[in-house]
C-alpha cells in the first residue's frame, strides 16, 4: 500500500489476543472485510500485536486471502499456489518477492486501460500476452543486475542461440534453469489462450 485516501498517516490497526482488530483512527472494532476495504481504497495500514507492537500486516493480509478463496472469491490459481510453496525454501525465492510486487504494481497501472480497450479488443488476451511479455522482460532486466558481465538488451541474441541462453559463470545455475523453464511455461499458456499453436 502506497497511499492512503484520508490521510498521509498510517492507520494502526491493533489486533488482541482474542483475534478482535481494533482500528486506532476510528476507535473501533473492526473485520477483516473492514480492512479488504481499507486495502481496495489504498489507505496505508499496519496490523499490530496489542501486547508487544510485533508487526502482524503479513499475517493478516495472508489470512484475508485465505478466508477470500475460502468463501469461493478465488483468485489465484491452484498451480500459482502450488509453484509459490514451492518457492520457499529455494533459491529464487529471494528474488520471488520483488518480482510479484513489480508485476502486481505493473498490471494494477494497465488495469483502468484494460478495462477500456477489453470492451473494443476482438482478442482481450492478446493485451494480456503484450503485459505478461513486458513483465517478463523488466524480470530479465532485473536478473541481468545480478549477472553484472551480462549487459546484452534483452532480446539481442537469437532465440536459438545457446551461447546467449547460458548462465554466466557464478551465477546460480540451477535458479536460472528453474526460471527458464517457467518461463517457457508461461509462454506456452499465453500461446494456447491467444490461439497460437
Amino acid at each position: 500500500m502506497t497511499k492512503s485516501n484520508d490521510t498521509s498517516e498510517t492507520v494502526i490497526i491493533k489486533k488482541y489476543a482474542n483475534r478482535r482488530l481494533y482500528d486506532t483512527s476510528t476507535s473501533s472494532y473492526v473485520t477483516l472485510e473492514h480492512l479488504s476495504d481499507l486495502v481496495r481504497r489504498e489507505v496505508d495500514f499496519e496490523v499490530r500485536d496489542a501486547k508487544t507492537g510485533e508487526d502482524l500486516t503479513r499475517q493478516v493480509l495472508t489470512q484475508i486471502i485465505f478466508e477470500k478463496e475460502n468463501k469461493g472469491e478465488g483468485a489465484l490459481p491452484v498451480n500459482f499456489l502450488r509453484k509459490l510453496i514451492g518457492f520457499y525454501g529455494a533459491a529464487p525465492q529471494t528474488l520471488l518477492p520483488a518480482w510479484l510486487e513489480m508485476s502486481m504494481n505493473s498490471f494494477a497501472d494497465s488495469q483502468e486501460k484494460w478495462n477500456k480497450t477489453l470492451g473494443k479488443t476482438p482478442n482481450p488476451f492478446a493485451m494480456f500476452e503484450q503485459q505478461t511479455r513486458a513483465n517478463m522482460e523488466l524480470f530479465e532486466n532485473a536478473m541481468r543486475m545480478f549477472r553484472p558481465s551480462d549487459s546484452a538488451p534483452t532480446g539481442a541474441a537469437p532465440a536459438g542461440n545457446s551461447e546467449a541462453a547460458k548462465p554466466k559463470a557464478g551465477f546460480n545455475e540451477d535458479a536460472v534453469a528453474i526460471l527458464r523453464g517457467q518461463m517457457e511455461a508461461m509462454q506456452a499458456q499465453l500461446d494456447a489462450l491467444s490461439g497460437k499453436n
